[in-house]
């Protein structure tokens, strides 16, 4: 009998420390990497399950007692920074329970600090360094036995020394993968709702087309996919979707690629077969202003392009210049008055507290967000993760306190210099203030009535608790102006 694997997505500290975790009311994403491994693993004839605990939380005893029902021979985790500590916690116990069942850890967190996860946490017997489908097959292939050694795999040999395969080439061709194993998941689709307001009809999802990023900003760690830009084709997108809107009847889709207008000539091609298909699907992307001009968007609109992304980070170009890899203030105009000339909703993403911030480039931003024609905004905590450039920059200037459970970007776990945490919340809570206070906002926001209407149904639903985080806020701001 072929070994059994069960996939398992810790659920970690999401939200603001001591505070009650208010994400699964306005966002839940499909764990699209381990739905990936359940696809390839069962095309290859190996059983295979998925416990996402973020999307149904449960006792570290009721996941344990869930993983191992089925007696698997690997159970395997992904995590982020913020959700590794209780996935260690989780493989602790299953381990304390059956000493024999292996215990596989990867993604970014663990690409990135592999050497040091293997010396200080021996519950974990392998790490997937990098793509993790091919090393994963290998594994399990060999019967879990990497013997001599396997392309992307770190473990821990009989003797206690760590082995490495070797890094493992990155995939070329993406339309050799299989479509991710949604079935894997409990409650899909309707246990997964998209941010609220940012989708016209459910239900809906969330689709990754592609991989790596050619860019180099000082914030983002690219140890898995690399730098190189690669690519589900327009045609595999397209069966995907209908796959997905004749299985699970989704209506729209958000695309959750960082760069997915890369190449125009790819979402020019997309569009024009996403219109001839009769699918009448819409769908989000987040964008680089660069890369948009006005035909792109018209045609994206046409298609069903509901609302874009834009990456803005600060309003500051001197922050600007150290931190995001080509910058470009005035493509970035460009791309707003576009996108809203062609009808399509913008939504700007910034950030705050880099290194090198100060509270004159703060205000600059707010003054920024508040010029430009902005129908949402998405401000995180800057956070300097492991993999990224700026990590080991930022253990040399500023304070930075490297707590693990809380790296998740809605904690300051870094305090630049000329900054206290309280200064920064500060800040953080007065963005929102200024810009969710606005008359035009609050129209724009009560126009999602009609807009999006399972979203305002969410929202009320809700409304207590989503309240209490503007207290929150409103305190930050009282407390420390």
């Amino acid at each position: 009998m072929r070994p059994r694997t069960v996939l398992i997505q810790p659920n970690g500290e999401n939200w603001v420390a001591g505070k009650e975790d208010v994400t699964r009311l306005a966002n839940i994403m499909p764990p699209h990497g381990l739905m990936m491994l359940a696809a390839c693993l069962e095309r290859r004839g190996f059983p295979c399950s998925i416990l996402d605990t973020f999307a149904h939380p449960a006792t570290p005893a009721e996941t344990v007692r869930e993983a191992l029902a089925d007696s698997p021979a690997l159970v395997g985790f992904t995590a982020t920074t913020a959700s590794f500590l209780a996935g260690v916690d989780l493989a602790r116990a299953i381990k304390a329970q059956r000493p024999g069942v292996k215990i596989l850890f990867g993604g970014v967190h663990a690409t990135s600090l592999w050497p040091r996860l293997l010396a200080e946490y021996p519950a974990i017997d392998f790490i997937a360094v990098g793509e993790g489908e091919g090393t994963l097959l290998d594994l399990v292939e060999a019967g879990l036995e990497p013997g001599a050694g396997i392309p992307g795999l770190a473990h821990r040999a009989g003797d206690g020394q760590v082995c490495y395969g070797g890094p493992r080439p990155l995939m070329k061709d993406l339309d050799a993968l299989p479509f991710p194993s949604y079935d894997k998941l409990k409650g899909f689709p309707k246990a997964y709702p998209l941010p609220l307001f940012s989708y016209p009809r459910a239900p809906a999802t969330t689709l990754i087309t592609s991989r790596g990023c050619p860019f180099t900003c000082s914030y983002c760690d690219r140890s898995v996919f690399g730098s190189s830009f690669r690519a589900h084709s327009p045609e595999y997108l397209l069966d995907h979707l209908q796959f997905l809107r004749t299985r699970y009847g989704i209506r729209h889709v958000s695309i959750y690629d960082d760069n997915f207008t890369l190449r125009p000539e790819r979402v020019a091609a997309f569009c024009e077969g996403l219109m001839a298909s009769g699918l009448r699907m819409t769908f989000n992307c987040i964008g680089r202003a660069k890369s948009l001009d006005g035909p792109t968007l018209k045609l994206m609109k046409r298609a069903g392009c509901w609302m874009i992304n834009l990456g803005v980070e600060s309003g500051d170009q001197e922050v600007l210049a150290k931190h995001r890899s080509g910058s470009d203030a005035e493509a970035l105009d460009r791309a707003i008055r576009d996108a809203k000339a062609a009808g399509i909703r913008v939504k700007g993403l910034f950030m705050m507290g880099f290194p090198g911030e100060t509270e004159d480039s703060i205000r600059k931003t707010i003054d920024f967000c508040m010029a430009k024609d902005f129908d949402e905004v998405n401000l995180t905590k800057f956070t300097p993760f492991p993999g990224a450039p700026v990590y080991a920059a930022a253990k040399a200037s500023g304070r930075f306190e490297e707590d693990w459970n809380k790296m998740n970007c809605v904690n300051f776990v870094y305090v630049a210099e000329g900054f206290t945490r309280e200064r920064l919340e500060y800040w953080y809570a007065q963005f929102y203030r200024t810009y969710y206070r606005r008359p035009q906002t609050l129209w724009r926001f009560a126009s999602m009535t009609w807009k999006t209407p399972d979203s305002f149904l969410r929202f009320l639903r809700h409304l207590p608790k989503l309240m209490a985080v503007r207290t929150m806020m409103d305190q930050a701001v009282n407390e420390k102006s």
